[in-house]
Formats: structure tokens, C-alpha cells, sequence
């Protein structure tokens, strides 16, 4: 039986056209209906019912007018895979994951490196000014150390490469001066990524590293889905991943987040977990996880699916018992567009986790 078609918007033709475009380059069948060749208004842009979801997800990052040019560059770029490194053994772990990952879906891998130049260090005003010269001849320094640590590193990818423990994967390297957090950001708004994959000290992070950790900034920050990797993790290939925990707000966005990971993870054929946490035993909370339930047997038949409620006075505990408890190889965690003063004050999920598990981690933003 042929699927229901239903309208997800009305544009004039130009702009129908464009939204078309958009939605099959994320894998969504559309069409065009009632096009009226000489008055080109009232235009719609009907899909398959099941694909509703993802599309809404889709149409509501496209809203602004930079949300558009950005959706309308993506149709011409190679998928990429951007992986910001420090040279350290958890970027290495890192690499390990996002090779075979890129491989997957035919994309690029990004290697990018910033580094901050001394000009941004705490050394005085006055010393700045007195050792000029020696300040540009340490930047000069920086980069040349940075380009010789990433010929070591290619080094290293070629060898496994060559090995047979990595497919071969197109990549090339990216070399910044400046803060890394905002040219992780920066380079991620203007390339548009697929994933940005980036390894971690996990658990035993120091606590001078809880406000100014760059992996803990992008997590924050970023408009495209993030994946922590900790040093530790006994895995070793993304394809290892077979339990998930998928954290619930029962926002609706949760689907919308949930489509972005299927994406990702779908040839994984993972388990999925349904968590929600709640402070005290809620039987509202009861009905709404089995509507989530109800929603995803219809709509995701094939798919493995269990529900849980957790709760407890401290979140944190709570889910380091239960990813102990239930082996769970990843959390799938959202995180909302919030302002300095609340990231500083009032950490995310997403942040708490980074510095308190050894667990991999999915952050999309909503």
C-alpha cells in the first residue's frame, strides 16, 4: 500500500524548489504539487508521512536566512567528518573511530589543529611590548612544531592504512592560530560537518579543566552532532557501539534527535535505551514514556527498543549506575542554545557527563 503523502510547506516555486533539493540531499523523497505556471505561488512541498520527523528538523534549521545559504552550500560539499586534534594519545584514539566512520558514508576526514599564539597568553602588557621580537619568533615556533607533529601523525595514519586496520579515507590536515574552541566553531559553521569526533581524558579530567575545556565549549556550542571519545573506552571501532542510552526530555525535538542519530548508527543495528530521569517516582512520566514507545514501534518496527525511568537525587550517579548496569556503550544527549553566564553557572547534562564518565558521548543540539 502506497504511503500517505502529507504537505510540510508552501512556498513559491523558487523557494519550493530549493527546499526540494535540501530535503533529498538528506535522504527525504519530495515533491512539488500544484505548480501554477503563471502565477508561481502557492507551490507545495508534499513527503511521505514517516519522513515528517526528520524534515521538520530539517525546514526548522533552515528558517533564517544564514540557516538557508548555509543548507544550500551543504548540497554542493563532500560529506565530512572534521576531527579537532591535540596530538595527544586520545586524539589518536579519535582518529581511530573516525576513519572507519568517514569510510562508511564516503566523506572526507578533517584534521584540525589550532593553537593559541603567545599574544593570548596572561604574560604583562609591558613584557609583550619588551620581547616583541622574541613573541613573533615563538609563534613562528608553534606553527613550525604543529606542522612537524602533524607529518608524524600522517605518518601514523598511513601506517594503518596500509595495515589494513583503517580503510583508506581521503583526508588532509587544517592548521589555525588562535583560540581552538572558536576555530573548531568557526570552521564548523562555514564547512558544515557530518559529526565532529573528539577524544577526551574522560573521568580523571582535572578540575582546573572543568570551565576552559575545549571539547566541553563545543559541546556547547556547535550546531552539528558532537561524539566524545575517552581515552579509556574499551572500544575500539564505532561499530562496536551496541547499546545506547538515548536521554529524554519527551520534548519534541527528541525525535528530530533522534532521526540525526539513526543516521549515524543505523548500521550498528544498536539497542536502543529510552532514559528519563526524574527526582521522585512521576506516573506522568510513566504515560509519556509510553507514548515514545507507542511512536517509535510504528514508526521504527525493526529497530530494538527499552524503556527506562531512573531516578535518585543526584542525576549524575544515577546514570553512571545505570550505563554500568546495563553496558552501554554510548549516550545520546541533547543540548539547547544557552548564554555565558548559564554555561557557566548552571552546567548541561552534556558538560556534567564529560567530566564525570567514561562513557562515549552523542551531543546534538536542539
Amino acid at each position: 500500500m502506497e504511503e500517505n503523502l502529507v504537505t510540510v510547506a508552501i512556498h513559491t516555486y523558487d523557494k519550493a524548489q530549493i527546499l526540494k533539493s535540501v530535503l533529498e540531499f538528506h535522504g527525504i523523497d519530495a515533491y512539488i504539487h500544484n505548480v501554477n505556471q503563471i502565477l508561481p505561488v502557492g507551490v507545495r512541498v508534499r513527503i511521505k508521512e514517516s519522513d515528517l520527523p526528520k524534515a521538520l528538523g530539517i525546514i526548522e534549521d533552515m528558517n533564517s536566512k544564514e540557516a538557508l545559504e548555509k543548507a544550500l552550500n551543504e548540497l554542493n560539499q563532500k560529506p565530512m567528518v572534521l576531527l579537532p586534534i591535540d596530538f595527544s594519545s586520545y586524539s589518536l584514539k579519535a582518529c581511530e573511530f573516525a576513519f572507519p566512520l568517514a569510510a562508511s558514508f564516503d566523506a572526507e576526514v578533517v584534521l584540525f589543529h589550532a593553537y593559541l599564539p603567545p599574544s593570548f597568553t596572561t604574560m604583562p602588557i609591558g613584557e609583550v611590548i619588551n620581547h616583541e621580537g622574541k613573541t613573533e619568533e615563538s609563534a613562528l615556533e608553534m606553527m613550525e612544531k604543529a606542522k612537524k607533529e602533524f607529518a608524524a601523525l600522517e605518518e601514523e595514519i598511513e601506517q594503518n592504512i596500509e595495515s589494513g586496520k583503517w580503510p583508506r579515507t581521503k583526508y588532509r590536515h587544517v592548521l589555525r592560530e588562535g583560540v581552538p574552541e572558536d576555530q573548531i566553531l568557526g570552521y564548523a559553521d562555514r564547512h558544515l560537518p557530518k559529526l565532529i569526533i573528539m577524544g577526551t581524558r574522560g573521568s580523571n579530567q582535572k578540575d582546573v579543566d572543568f570551565i576552559g575545556s575545549v571539547t566541553a565549549e563545543i559541546i556547547e556550542r556547535a550546531h552539528v552532532p558532537v561524539f566524545t571519545i575517552p581515552e579509556s573506552v574499551p572500544l575500539n571501532k564505532f561499530e562496536e557501539i551496541k547499546n545506547v542510552a538515548f536521554s529524554t526530555s519527551f520534548d519534541d525535538k527528541d525525535l528530530i534527535v533522534f532521526d540525526k542519530m539513526m543516521s549515524l548508527l543505523k548500521p550498528n543495528n544498536a539497542n536502543i535505551h529510552f532514559i528519563h530521569f526524574d527526582k521522585k517516582d512521576d506516573s506522568w512520566a510513566e504515560i509519556k514514556l509510553s507514548g515514545i514507545k507507542a511512536y517509535f514501534q510504528e514508526n521504527y518496527p525493526n529497530q530494538k527498543f527499552e524503556y527506562h525511568l531512573i531516578s535518585g537525587t543526584d542525576v549524575l550517579s544515577a546514570y553512571n549506575e545505570f550505563i554500568h548496569n546495563n553496558n552501554i556503550d554510548a549516550v545520546v544527549l541533547t543540548t539547547h542554545k544557552r548564554n555565558l553566564l548559564a554555561r557557566l553557572f548552571n552546567p548541561s547534562m552534556a558538560r556534567n557527563m564529560l567530566f564525570h564518565t567514561d562513557t562515549p558521548l552523542f551531543v546534538f543540539h536542539a
